[in-house]
Formats: C-alpha cells, sequence, structure tokens
C-alpha cells in the first residue's frame, strides 16, 4: 500500500509517499481499499506542526487524514455489518492519506446510492462538525439569523445547508466574488464578498438586532466583530482560526504570536450580561462521543439518501500531488472540498 507520511513538521516538501505492507484487520476491523481521502485545512496545521490533537493523540510521524471512502476488501473475526465489496465511508483519527486503511466496523458508514466516492470522502468530517456545531451547541429554531463565515468552504457549505434544513434565514460571508453562487446553491439566504468594515456594515442592514449564530473560522480577524454582532441569547461558534496562518506553507512565529496575542479574550461577566455565549468544536478531540457522532452521522446520511442535503463539489489529485493539494486548499480559492485519489497497482 501507499502512504503519505510526515516525519517532522515543516513546509510541502515533507510529504513523502511511501510504500509499506498492506496490514491486515484484526477482529471487529475492516480492511478499506481507498478510492479517495478527503482534504482538510487541518491536514495543513498538521504538517506544520501546530494541530493540537496531532501532537497529544499521535505524534510524529504520522500521516495525515481523518476520512476516506472505498470499499471494503477484508474483514475481520467479529464483523458483522460489513462485507467485502461494500462501498463504505469511514471517519479516521489520522492515516487517512493512504491506499488502504485498517477501521473498526464501527466507524465506517455506508455509501448512499446517489454519491459516488469521492463525494463521500469529503463527507464525514465537515458535515459532522457542523452537525455537531448546529444540533448538540446551537441547538437552532425557525426563523433564527445566521451568519456563517467561509460560507463556500467545507464546513461552511455544510452549516448553510443545514441552516437551511432547520428554517434559518442564513447570511454568507464569502472572500472572493466567483464564490458567491456556490454558497447560493447551498441555500444563503443572501451572500456577502469581502473582508473589509462594509461586510460588516452590510450585515447589520440584515440583522440589525444581530444574529442568533455566528460561526467563524477566520479567527482574531473576525472574532471580536462576529460576537460584538450577536443578539442578545446569541451564540459565536469557533470551528477555525484560517487567517491565522500562512498561505505559503511555513509558518511565521512572529506573525502567529501576534495574532495570539490579539485574540479576543472573552468576558464571562460580558456574557452573563448580555446573554451572549461562545461554543467551539474540533471533531479530533469528540472521539471518546463515538455513539453521538454515529447518531449523527445516521442523521446525515437519511438526508443525503432522499435529497435534503447535498454532496459539495470535489476537487481531485492523485496522492503523489499532495504537496499540491495542500497548496491548494492554503490559497483560500477553493469551493467545497478536496481530495486524494491512490493510484491503483495493475491487477494479477
Amino acid at each position: 500500500m501507499q502512504r503519505v507520511r510526515i516525519q517532522r513538521p515543516g513546509g510541502h516538501q515533507v510529504l513523502r509517499v511511501e510504500t509499506v505492507p498492506t496490514p491486515a484487520p484484526g477482529p471487529g476491523q475492516v480492511l478499506v481499499e481507498v478510492a479517495a481521502c478527503g482534504v482538510n485545512y487541518a491536514d495543513a496545521i498538521i504538517r506544520m506542526g501546530l494541530y493540537a490533537s496531532a501532537k497529544v493523540l499521535h505524534g510524529y510521524p504520522i500521516t495525515p487524514g481523518f476520512e476516506v471512502a472505498g470499499r471494503v476488501v477484508a474483514v475481520g473475526p467479529g464483523c458483522s455489518t460489513r462485507a467485502c465489496g461494500d462501498r463504505v465511508m469511514a471517519l479516521v483519527l489520522f492515516g487517512g492519506y493512504a491506499s488502504h486503511v485498517v477501521v473498526d466496523e464501527s466507524a465506517t458508514f455506508p455509501v448512499p446510492p446517489a454519491l459516488d466516492l469521492q463525494q463521500a470522502a469529503g463527507l464525514p468530517t465537515v458535515f459532522l462538525t457542523a452537525w455537531y456545531m448546529v444540533h448538540r451547541q446551537v441547538h437552532p429554531e425557525a426563523g433564527d439569523r445566521w451568519l456563517v463565515h467561509s460560507a463556500a468552504g467545507g464546513v461552511g457549505s455544510a452549516l448553510v445547508q443545514l441552516g437551511r434544513l432547520a428554517g434559518c434565514h442564513v447570511t454568507g460571508v464569502v472572500g472572493a466574488a466567483h464564490k458567491r453562487d456556490h454558497a447560493r446553491a447551498m441555500g444563503a439566504d443572501e451572500v456577502l464578498v469581502g473582508r473589509d468594515r462594509t461586510v460588516w456594515r452590510q450585515a447589520r442592514c440584515i440583522a440589525p438586532d444581530g444574529f442568533n449564530a455566528v460561526f467563524d473560522a477566520n479567527g482574531v480577524r473576525t472574532l471580536a466583530d462576529s460576537y460584538a454582532h450577536l443578539a442578545p441569547t446569541g451564540v459565536l461558534a469557533v470551528y477555525g482560526f484560517h487567517s491565522m496562518l500562512p498561505r505559503s506553507g511555513r509558518v511565521n512565529w512572529l506573525r502567529l504570536a501576534w495574532d495570539w496575542l490579539r485574540t479576543p479574550r472573552f468576558s464571562p461577566l460580558d456574557m452573563t450580561r448580555s446573554n451572549r455565549s461562545v461554543v467551539a468544536a474540533n471533531l479530533s478531540f469528540l472521539q471518546a462521543h463515538a455513539d453521538r457522532l454515529s447518531r449523527g452521522m445516521a442523521w446525515l446520511l437519511e438526508r443525503f439518501a432522499d435529497g435534503r442535503l447535498q454532496p459539495l463539489p470535489v476537487e481531485a489529485f492523485p496522492l503523489r500531488e499532495v504537496a499540491a493539494a495542500h497548496r491548494r486548499i492554503e490559497s483560500g480559492q477553493t469551493l467545497g472540498k478536496l481530495v486524494l485519489v491512490p493510484e491503483r497497482e495493475p491487477s494479477h
């Protein structure tokens, strides 16, 4: 099998493809021949050495990747719900950038017939992150007004769709005009383009009394304004810090330290006085809640199967071009999801 391996944190050059023996599944496990691996911005942060769970839960060397889709090619003893040939998507805690993965049977999910395997590979991480924030932290009601930053990205696109399903009025914010149509296709009622004060002036016109929820993946650039534009009882949901991280592939430690110092510290006194709150989510630290996440995935798959949720557009790269995929996701120009596609050896 092939896999991407990072021996130590660094720039794009540390992403190496290596060939290793294909593992066999143990009790309660399955071996999946991977058709596509989802690429997330978190993978680039892992490569840079800044992702907390990579250091706390795994360490280096490390193979990035949180999600895959493919076909089951072997099952271990005790497996009862999966068989060879099944199309599945799977959540993995690292190790997803590979042509084959061994994963617990309980971490696999059937791919709805309407989805191809590349679409399925880009589904678990972003939609589960969005589902957790929406239905475990924000608790939406029909008519709520939402503001979703990065509304054309993976999690942002999922949030827009979940807001539409919940009957919320969703305002999406995107960084470039070419992303506007995608955010509207996901279900945004309005789409604001830009990063300056004009966006906030438009936002105040849309929601003069503030937003019931603001979903922010930007970090220091927008967090303070996002909190300031909450309505009473509103919730700021944080799921990333993109503006604080480099687009060149290498970390500028001085700038990162400066941004960290400028990051808002939210006061419990102010939150109590204003009835506003701040929540956050990181899927890789939710592995202890696997049963809850499985229920969330079942909820999502039911809605993909009947068309209430739509897969995201996919941009695919060969596994050997993993560095190009990381450059692409760091550029801030992507729509929907990126995936890596392992190459197949000739059959014998």
